[in-house]
C-alpha cells in the first residue's frame, strides 16, 4: 500500500480555507479536505506575540503527491510563511487508504497542478 499523509495548513478566513481545500481536491493533490474553525492561534511573528483566529485545513493525500500539494499551497496561500505540516498515516482502513491513492493518482484523471493565477 502506498504511503499516506495528512497535511495541515491554516489561514485567516473560512473563505480562504474553502478555496485552498477546493483547489487541492480539484487538482487531485488531495483526496479530501476537512475545515475546522475558527481556532485561536498564539504565535510570535516579527518580534511580537500575536493571537489571531484562524481556520485549519486538513488534507489527505499520498506521500507521492505531497511535493505537488506543498507547491500548490505555497503558491495559493495568502501568508508569507504558511503552516504546512505533513504527518504520516501509520494505520487506517485499507479501503479508505486505497481510495486516497486512487483519487490522487495518475489513474484518476489527474489535472494540472498549477496554482490559480
Amino acid at each position: 500500500m502506498a504511503e499516506i499523509v495528512t497535511v495541515l495548513t491554516t489561514t485567516d478566513s473560512e473563505e480562504d480555507a474553502r478555496e485552498l481545500a477546493a483547489g487541492a481536491v480539484e487538482r487531485r493533490l488531495a483526496a479530501c479536505a476537512q475545515l475546522n474553525g475558527p481556532v485561536t492561534s498564539v504565535y510570535r511573528w516579527e518580534g511580537e506575540i500575536r493571537t489571531d483566529p484562524e481556520w485549519q485545513v486538513l488534507l489527505k493525500t499520498s506521500a507521492a503527491r505531497y511535493p505537488a500539494l506543498e507547491s500548490y499551497l505555497r503558491e495559493a496561500h495568502g501568508y508569507d510563511v504558511p503552516e504546512i505540516i505533513a504527518t504520516p498515516v501509520t494505520q487506517g482502513s485499507a479501503d479508505y487508504l486505497a481510495w486516497v491513492v486512487a483519487e490522487t493518482g495518475a489513474g484518476a484523471g489527474e489535472t494540472p497542478t498549477e496554482a490559480p493565477d
